[in-house]
C-alpha cells in the first residue's frame, strides 16, 4: 500500500498520500494498522476488489504526479521563454517594456496560425509567460549573473590574458573607462575577446585614478595582476606617462607586463591633415554645422529645398568628434549635393551664407574638399578593417602595410 517516488527516501501511502518519515518496516506497519485498519475489513486481501482497489490507486497516484510534473514543465517552459525573451531585447538594446509588445505579437501571430483548441493552448501557455517590464529587468539581471560567472571561470582557467584599455567621455560629460579582455578558452579551444567592464571615474581621469579603476576591477573579478601579460592603450599621457601613467604604475607591480599602443590610434595619429588642409576641413565642418544645426526652420527648409530638385540626398550629416568614420562620411554626403548646397546658400541673405557661397567658388579649395573626400573614405576603409573581434597582429599588420 505503499510507493516510493523516484529521487525520495521517503514511502508515500497510495490510500491518503502523507509519506513516512523513515523508511522502516514498523513505521510503516505502524501508519497502516493506525490510520488504515478497515482496509483489510472493505478489501479483503487477496480479493479481486483488493486488486482492483489497489490499482486504481495506483493509477490515481500515477496521474497526480504526471500533472504536478507538467505543471512544474510548463512553468519553467514560460521561464525559458522569458529568459530568450530577455536575452533577444537586450541584444538589440530594447527597453524592457517591449517585452509587452513581443507577447501582444506572440498572441497575435498564435490567433491567426492557429484554429479550435490548439489555438487555445497556445493562447493560454503565451499568457503564462512573464514579459513585464520588471520581469524583464529581473531575467536581465539572471542572464548577466549567468554571463559573468561563465566569462570569470574562463579568465580564471587562462594561463595569461591581455587587456585593451581606453577611457572616453559620453555625451553626459560623464567619463567611463572600458576595459577589455583577450586570452585562451581552455574549453572552446580558441581565443576569446569580451568586455571585461565598463567603470565610471568620478572626478579626475589621471593615470593614478585609471590605474586604481583598473585594479579594483581586477580585483572585483579574483583576477591576479601578475595574470596581466599585457595592455593595450590609445596611448594618451594618462595612459603610458613614464612615472604617474597608469600603465608605469601597473609595471611596478608586474615589472614583465607589456605595452602595446593601438593601431587603430596609431593610424588616426598618422592621418593628421597639415595646416592648410585642417584649415578647409574646418571650415567644411563649420559651413555644415551652419546649414544642419544653427537653425531648425533653416535646417527644414534646406531639406525641402533638397526634396524640390531632387537631389542625390534630401540631407546633411552632422559631424560627431566622437565617431571617428563621422568626417569621411560628413565630406561624402556633402559632395555628392555640393551644387545643390551652392544654390542653397545664394539664396540666403546673410553674412554667413555669403562667406560660404564664395568658399565654395575657390576652385582650389574645391580640389582640397575633394581630395579629403578620397583620403577619408580609404581612411575609414582602413580603419574599419582595423575594427572587430577576433583579428590577428598579422592581419592588422597586412591592412595597414596595404594601405
Amino acid at each position: 500500500m505503499f510507493i516510493l517516488p523516484t529521487g525520495s527516501s521517503k514511502p508515500v501511502c497510495l490510500i491518503c498520500s502523507e509519506t513516512v518519515a523513515i523508511i522502516k518496516s514498523g513505521n510503516v506497519k505502524r501508519h497502516y494498522e493506525t490510520k488504515h485498519k478497515s482496509f483489510d475489513q472493505t478489501y479483503p486481501l487477496k480479493s479481486a476488489l483488493r486488486a482492483q482497489k489497489i490499482n486504481d490507486l495506483k493509477a490515481q497516484y500515477d496521474r497526480s504526479s504526471r500533472i504536478l510534473t507538467h505543471s512544474f514543465t510548463a512553468q519553467q517552459r514560460a521561464n525559458e521563454c522569458s529568459l530568450k525573451v530577455a536575452w533577444i531585447l537586450g541584444k538589440h538594446k530594447k527597453p524592457f517594456t517591449d517585452g509587452g509588445v513581443v507577447k501582444e505579437c506572440m498572441s497575435a501571430v498564435a490567433e491567426t496560425l492557429f484554429e479550435g483548441k490548439q489555438k487555445d493552448d497556445v493562447c493560454v501557455k503565451i499568457k503564462q509567460i512573464p514579459m513585464s517590464a520588471s520581469s524583464a529587468t529581473k531575467k536581465t539581471e539572471i542572464l548577466t549573473d549567468d554571463v559573468l560567472a561563465q566569462l570569470d571561470e574562463a579568465i580564471h582557467k587562462a594561463p595569461c590574458i591581455g587587456l585593451a584599455v581606453d577611457e572616453s567621455t559620453d555625451v553626459s560629460d560623464n567619463a567611463q573607462l572600458l576595459v577589455f579582455v583577450r586570452f585562451f578558452n581552455k574549453d572552446k579551444e580558441e581565443f576569446c575577446e569580451d568586455l571585461l567592464g565598463v567603470t565610471p571615474l568620478q572626478t579626475s581621469t589621471r593615470g593614478e585614478d585609471i590605474y586604481l579603476a583598473i585594479k579594483e576591477m581586477l580585483k572585483k573579478r579574483a583576477i591576479e595582476l601578475k595574470q596581466v601579460v599585457s595592455i593595450t592603450t590609445d596611448g594618451a599621457p594618462a595612459m603610458v606617462g613614464r612615472e604617474r601613467g597608469a600603465v608605469a604604475r601597473m609595471k611596478d607591480d608586474n615589472p614583465q607586463l607589456i605595452s602595446y599602443h593601438c593601431i587603430i590610434h596609431q593610424s588616426v595619429l598618422c592621418s593628421t591633415l597639415s595646416d592648410e588642409y585642417a584649415e578647409v576641413m574646418n571650415t567644411m565642418m563649420r559651413m555644415i554645422n551652419f546649414l544642419r544645426a544653427s537653425s531648425s526652420h533653416q535646417h527644414r527648409m534646406l531639406r525641402e529645398f533638397l526634396r524640390e530638385v531632387d537631389a542625390n540626398a534630401d540631407d546633411l550629416l552632422l559631424h560627431n568628434n566622437v565617431r571617428w568614420l563621422s568626417k569621411g562620411r560628413v565630406l561624402e554626403r556633402f559632395w555628392s549635393i555640393r551644387g545643390e548646397i551652392a544654390a542653397f546658400l545664394a539664396q540666403l541673405k546673410n553674412q554667413k551664407a555669403t562667406t560660404f557661397s564664395l568658399f565654395l567658388e575657390d576652385d582650389k579649395k574645391m580640389d582640397i574638399v575633394a581630395f579629403l573626400v578620397d583620403i577619408t573614405s580609404h581612411l575609414n576603409e582602413l580603419n574599419l578593417k582595423l575594427q572587430g573581434k577576433d583579428n590577428s597582429v598579422c592581419d592588422l599588420m597586412t591592412a595597414v602595410r596595404s594601405f
